[in-house]
């Protein structure tokens, strides 16, 4: 007798129905960045143990819109577009973890249920959201990739706004931002079904692209605003002071990651 098939729930007789497929999971993705300085507290109070703030800078934030295409190996996906087609928007600081620099996702919003399933593989803290980005366009009323050019971001959950965002582009970049420039370090939690027994995972893991390639990378400045919330937190990361924005077209693989400490079934290297 056969067993249920499928990487992810719902595991079926044939797998068809399963959420997502196995990696590698491919990305084609228009990327708006902000980045900010905010009280350090409140980037401690974000990190765990055993990881700790960045020893240089460590209120600096990246809040970060993108809107992806992606696929499995197959590609299949691109011809089927709501199965590729989403968007996220999300908030990463660094950290140290045994004196490697890390980044880190403290929040983030996406609005399709397969983006939430490989969050929840990957240790990214997903939830579901309400997120739009101007997209640059060569022809048009929408802004040209050019000095002068202004792009706009919204985020929303739970039908409440809580962060819009204005850029302005100036010039082309060398670079698309330092916060999230980092291998990622994440929790992969889940509670034990046993009341009072703890955590059934408790790992932290190593997270970073299989392989990246992006085109020219734009900076400017940004207006953000980020507003509170019931059962939103961004707030809290609020803008002391600003550093630069820009907009970047990225391609990614992801392929899996490092088991860095386990809790729950030993520890890694």
């Amino acid at each position: 007798m056969t067993g249920v098939r499928g990487y992810f729930h719902p595991k079926t007789a044939t797998g068809a129905a399963s959420l997502v497929p196995a990696p590698p999971w491919r990305y084609s993705g228009d990327l708006l960045t902000v980045e900010y300085r905010t009280d350090p507290a409140r980037v401690r109070e974000l990190l765990p143990p055993p990881l700790e703030p960045a020893p240089d800078d460590p209120g600096a934030v990246a809040l970060i819109w993108a809107d992806w295409q992606s696929c499995s190996a197959s590609g299949e996906e691109l011809l089927d577009p709501v199965r590729a087609q989403y968007k996220e928007a999300f908030a990463a600081v660094r950290c140290s973890y045994r004196g490697r620099l890390y980044s880190r996702c403290v929040y983030i919003w996406v609005d399709k249920d397969f983006a939430i399933a490989r969050g929840l593989h990957q240790g990214y803290p997903k939830k579901l959201g309400s997120i739009h980005q101007t997209r640059p366009h060569p022809f048009g009323p929408a802004p040209r990739l050019e000095a002068g050019a202004r792009l706009g971001a919204t985020l929303a959950a739970a039908d409440r706004r809580i962060a819009q965002a204005v850029v302005t582009l100036h010039r082309p970049s060398s670079t698309s931002g330092f916060v999230n420039a980092h291998p990622m370090a994440h929790h992969r939690w889940l509670p034990s079904i046993e009341k009072g027994k703890g955590l059934a995972l408790d790992e932290l893991v190593e997270s970073a692209a299989a392989s990246f390639d992006g085109g020219q990378a734009w900076t400017g400045e940004a207006e953000l605003e980020l507003f509170e919330a019931p059962t939103e937190e961004l707030a809290r990361l609020a803008v002391r002071e600003p550093i630069a924005a820009y907009y970047r077209q990225v391609g990614v693989v992801w392929d899996g990651g490092r088991l860095l400490e386990s809790h729950t079934s030993g520890a890694g290297d």
